[in-house]
């Protein structure tokens, strides 16, 4: 017996219907032959034996077709009859389940709904998801070299009177510099976007679109800033509403003033123009190609011999060249690029094989060359450019921060988190409001901290911050950490503001050394005291060095809500501070 639910997440505004949740770690099928489909098939069966598959919204058609002619076959196992009930499931839903299960944070994610149900395979778009599921802290997950069932280049949807005018399409060859040059021009194109933390394919293009930003020489931060911003003008919470806002007549004005870029997937862009649309879509594909969506086929352990059984079986039948056809029928390619019988590619698409990072030559693994820090760079600065907040930055100046770091050329470890600090300035616009403290132990008098200057708009105070930011010297005190987090989070929460992140950002290189300030206990009891659900505000704290203690960062934390985040080497508290400040409050999916 075979069932399906959910919908195409393209052609409606109703996400899949019960996402999935991962109840443990998730392991990724590898290459290889497993119990042959024969073996379990037979001619009767008792019993019943269901076997959950959660699939992204695109393939689930696909999957479902297999394994209903799997149950027309016979499937059995050991005599037992198998059900397979596939499930169109949004991979942002199942990611945000199995992210609140195993205490991971995705920026941009959300909470989890709290209606999904537990698969026993999970086929997201991409494998983006399991390794941000990783690095967010799910560590038991095991996703490299995982299976990918099926692939869909990422593309550059262009309406075609434009992508013709503007670009030579299809005949001209084009790199993402040519989009970028096209994004910043004195009449830009209109760029828009899905939340990359919350889209695999706006993921994949707001890599590619910063990398060419990056490289392009000149001041590489304020150029990948400056290309964060444009594309979040036209950033849509989904993807149907961005597809919306394409030109849907052949009036001159309407094509200028509608959306003239989106990264979207190849079958996005043929799905698309299957519904006959007034002006089609061009499918860009530019050069260096993007991390194509793969589809990883992901099961759960955990499950009894049995359902690992049938779930063996089921890859295989993914993995035959009826299934490619299957996926075919959906627009979709085979792993390694090529496609089945009635595929029909857009203008300009490049030969079977191309559209995408190329895949070894076995074709058949996901997430090869996925860079997990290039990810989480790419998620916290888009986090960090599109959000709007009110932050106290309190930066530790007592003595141990004088301690050279052999990984940063010497500097100390002042020097080099005033620098992380500086750069993460940089990154926000003008409607945040920062101020900027500094703490070690009877700095001012018997008073832990110094105000370097208040909690403020940036607009009116960004040149203040940046010369205080320059100023910082250690002293020679310890660590005064649980007077000055008190002190700090009064101060932000006496100011708060709604409709924004309003935050603490300590770093901090040791433990509390003050002697004459409140114990670890009387602060976590204040805190729970003035900690207001209604009024929240959220505490990271970065520990430097070796002398840190994350249980006591923690203590604080698991009052406030936030996170704490420790590195023995400062050299890295630049990519810590990007991801920590990207963490903000989400409500339920």
């Amino acid at each position: 017996m075979v069932s399906v639910s959910g919908r195409h997440r393209m052609r409606t505004s109703i996400r899949g219907a019960g996402a999935a949740a991962a109840a443990t770690a998730l392991v990724v099928v590898v290459g290889g032959s497993w119990v042959g489909y024969q073996q379990l098939a037979g001619p009767s069966c008792s019993g019943e034996i269901q076997l959950g598959v959660a699939a992204a919204p695109e393939v689930a058609p696909a999957v479902e077709g297999a394994a209903a002619q799997w149950v027309a076959d016979g499937a059995a196992v050991g005599g037992t009859c198998i059900k397979v009930n596939v499930t169109a499931s949004e991979p942002v839903e199942v990611a945000a389940a199995v992210a609140s299960k195993h205490g991971a944070s995705l920026a941009g994610v959300g909470q989890a709904s709290g209606t999904a149900v537990t698969p026993d395979v999970w086929i997201p778009d991409s494998s983006t998801w399991l390794l941000r599921l990783k690095s967010g802290g799910a560590t038991a997950f095991a996703p490299g070299n995982g299976a990918s069932i099926a692939r869909s280049p990422v593309v550059v949807a262009v309406p075609q009177p434009v992508a013709t005018t503007k670009f030579g399409w299809p005949d001209k060859k084009l790199t993402w510099n040519d989009m970028l040059r096209a994004v910043r021009s004195d009449k830009p194109l209109r760029a828009g976007i899905v939340e990359p933390t919350q889209d695999a394919a706006g993921l994949s293009g707001l890599l590619s679109l910063t990398a060419a930003a990056s490289g392009g020489g000149g001041d590489a931060q304020q150029a990948t800033t400056a290309a964060l911003r444009a594309l979040a003008t036209g950033r849509s919470a989904l993807r149907q509403d961005l597809l919306a806002r394409f030109p849907r007549s052949n009036d001159p004005t309407s094509i200028a003033s509608a959306l003239g870029a989106a990264a979207l997937s190849e079958e996005d862009v043929i799905a698309y123009n299957n519904t006959k649309p007034p002006i089609p879509l061009a499918a860009l594909y530019l050069e260096p190609s993007p991390m194509p969506l793969d589809y990883p086929y992901a099961v759960l352990p955990g499950i009894d011999q049995a359902k690992s059984s049938a779930a063996k079986v089921l890859f295989e039948l993914l993995t035959t060249q009826g299934f490619k056809n299957r996926l075919a029928v959906q627009s979709l390619r085979a792993p390694d690029g090529n496609w089945g019988d009635g595929f029909k590619a857009p203008p300009g698409a490049p030969s079977p094989a191309g559209g995408g990072t190329a895949v070894p030559p076995s074709g058949g693994t996901a997430a090869g060359g996925l860079d997990p820090v290039a990810i989480d760079r790419a998620v916290s600065g888009w986090s960090i450019a599109t959000q709007s907040g009110r932050m106290l930055c309190v930066i530790d100046v007592s003595g141990s921060m004088k301690t050279p770091v052999p990984s940063a050329n010497n500097a100390s470890r002042e020097q080099v988190t005033v620098a992380a600090a500086s750069r993460g300035l940089n990154l926000f616009d003008d409607s945040w409001s920062i101020g900027l403290w500094t703490f070690s132990t009877e700095l001012v008098g018997s008073r832990d901290w110094r105000e370097i200057e208040p909690i403020n708009p940036l607009s009116g105070n960004r040149g203040k911050l940046e010369q205080g930011l320059a100023g910082i010297r250690p002293s020679s005190g310890d660590t005064g950490l649980y007077d000055t987090m008190l002190a700090a989070y009064k101060n932000v929460r006496d100011g708060w503001e709604p409709g924004r992140v309003n935050s603490v950002v300590l770093f901090t290189d040791g433990k509390n050394e003050d002697k004459n300030g409140i114990s670890q206990s009387a602060l976590v009891s204040r805190l729970k005291e003035l900690n207001d659900p209604e009024r929240p505000v959220q505490v990271v704290i970065i520990g430097i060095g070796s002398e840190v203690s994350k249980t006591e960062l923690q203590s604080i934390t698991n009052v406030t809500g936030g996170g704490a985040f420790v590195t023995e080497d400062p050299s890295k508290i630049g990519d810590i501070f990007l991801k920590a400040i990207a963490l903000r409050p989400n409500a339920p999916r």
